[in-house]
């Protein structure tokens, strides 16, 4: 019967092949949507310290990935790659703005911190700590604080670091050294 029809539409299996395709690219870009979407706002985020800004480079980078989506096969970590550009337009929206809108509003940072068995003095007391440690964050030398953003706030390991910044995975460890030392120090002479 496929043979048939096949003989009367040139062509068709083609376009059957080609549509199966473009269902399973969708399907993979739907997938990335829902496993990274939320990494990738919280990697902007702390860049940019924009809600707005971070769900807008969010937004651009999945564009990226509909423009390259027929390469989705051949991308060996997902995870990296999408958090590779992400990065990459943070960082481009930072260089064109040369500004850097900061939130200090300790009541952002409670909103983060909400934990049901916290006190509300507990909670706050808490929100200013973290306010003091992404302060001293802010602090550090740029590409420290790269470092240090992809490593505690989005668990990248040495390697996926290294391929999203395109180092070494030896120069990440030292930054990483490097920051945390800094970033000890910093909190240290904070807590005085």
């Amino acid at each position: 019967m496929m043979s048939t029809v096949a003989t009367a539409m040139p062509g068709m299996p083609e376009r059957m092949k080609a549509r199966d395709r473009e269902r399973a690219q969708e399907a993979a870009i739907e997938e990335l949507v829902r496993a990274y979407s939320g990494m990738m706002y919280r990697v902007a985020n702390s860049v940019l310290r924009n809600q707005a800004e971070a769900e807008d480079a969010v937004q651009e980078a999945f564009l990226r990935v509909l423009r390259k989506r027929e390469q989705l096969a051949e991308i060996r970590d997902a995870r990296v790659w999408l958090v590779r550009i992400v990065w990459n337009i943070v960082l481009d929206r930072k260089r064109r703005s040369k500004t850097r809108p900061e939130n200090e509003d300790v009541a952002d940072f409670a909103r983060i911190l909400v934990a049901q068995e916290m006190s509300a003095e507990e909670r706050a007391a808490s929100a200013q700590h973290h306010a003091s440690v992404v302060r001293a964050m802010d602090e550090l030398p740029a590409k420290e604080r790269e470092v240090m953003v992809l490593c505690a706030l989005e668990e990248l390991n040495s390697v996926e670091i290294a391929a999203v910044l395109r180092t070494t995975e030896s120069t990440v460890r030292s930054r990483l050294f490097r920051a945390r030392a800094l970033l000890a120090e910093k909190l240290k002479r904070g807590s005085r």
